[in-house]
C-alpha cells in the first residue's frame, strides 16, 4: 500500500518544490523532538534574517535605506532576537512536536523569496511582512490532526504572551543593566498576541482556517484570548503612557 502524504504549511501552502531541496531518505517519520541537520540550517537561517529584518524597521522611524541609524540597529538586535525566539520560533517548533506527536514527519523549510522579501520591505519601507519559511508534515493526517497541529502554534504565542503580560505588575520598573524589565515583557507580550491573532485569521494558508475547519470552540476561544491579550497591551499603553 503505498504510503499516503500530505503536505501542511504554518504559513504558506506551497508545493515542496517552492522550499529548499529535501534529500531522499528524509521524509521517514522523525522521533518526537527529534530535528535534522538541514532542518537545523533552515531555521537558523529564518532566524537569523527576521531578527536582522525587525531589528531594522525598529532602529528608524523613516525607511533604513534613506539613513541607517547603525547605533539603533546595533541596539535593537538583542530584542528583536527575543522576539523572534519567543514568538516564531516558539510557534514553528509546537507545530513540529505537535506533528511528531501524532506521529507524522515534520520539519521547518524556508521559503527564500519570502526571507528576501521581508528583507528588502525591511530595507525600503521600515514595515516587516515576514513569510519565513513554515513547518511541513507528511505521512496522512485527518482534519482534526490538521486542526490539532494548526491551533498549537497560536496557542504557545498566547501562553508565552499571558505569562508576559501577569509579570509585568510583578516586575515593576525593575531596570537590569539599563534595560528596563517591564518593557521587555510588554515587548514579547505584544508580539505574541499579535503573532496568535494574525495567524488565526481563518483565510487562505493561515492557521485560523485548519483550526476552524477541525472546531469552532476551540478556534473561538484562542482568537478571544489572542485579542484581548492585544487589547490589554494597549490598555497598558494608555494608563503608562511611557510603555
Amino acid at each position: 500500500m503505498a504510503e499516503q502524504r500530505k503536505v501542511y504549511t504554518s504559513f504558506q501552502d506551497l508545493p515542496p518544490r517552492e522550499y529548499m531541496y529535501i534529500p531522499p531518505g528524509q521524509l521517514e517519520v522523525g522521533r518526537p523532538g527529534s530535528f535534522s541537520r538541514i532542518e537545523l540550517v533552515h531555521i537558523s537561517i529564518a532566524l537569523f534574517v527576521l531578527t536582522v529584518a525587525f531589528a531594522l524597521a525598529f532602529s528608524a522611524n523613516q525607511p533604513p535605506i534613506l539613513g541607517l541609524n547603525v547605533a539603533g540597529f546595533l541596539a535593537a538586535l538583542p530584542l528583536s532576537l527575543l522576539g523572534m525566539l519567543t514568538g516564531f520560533m516558539l510557534h514553528e517548533l509546537a507545530h513540529k512536536f505537535m506533528a511528531q506527536r501524532l506521529g507524522l514527519w515534520s520539519e521547518f523549510r524556508i521559503f527564500p523569496l519570502g526571507l528576501v522579501l521581508s528583507l528588502l520591505m525591511a530595507l525600503f519601507t521600515g514595515f516587516v511582512f515576514a513569510a519565513p519559511g513554515a513547518v511541513m508534515f507528511r505521512g496522512g493526517g485527518r482534519t482534526e490532526d490538521t486542526g490539532r497541529i494548526a491551533s498549537a502554534g497560536p496557542l504557545v504565542n498566547i501562553v508565552v504572551a499571558a505569562v508576559t503580560f501577569a509579570l509585568i505588575p510583578v516586575i515593576g520598573s525593575v531596570s537590569v543593566g539599563g534595560v528596563n524589565l517591564d518593557e521587555v515583557l510588554i515587548f514579547i507580550c505584544f508580539i505574541n498576541a499579535l503573532l496568535a491573532v494574525f495567524n488565526l485569521l481563518p483565510f487562505g494558508p493561515l492557521d485560523g482556517r485548519k483550526v476552524l475547519a477541525w472546531n469552532g470552540l476551540v478556534w473561538a476561544g484562542l482568537m478571544a484570548g489572542a485579542v484581548l491579550l492585544v487589547l490589554g497591551r494597549f490598555a497598558l499603553g494608555v494608563l503608562f503612557p511611557g510603555l
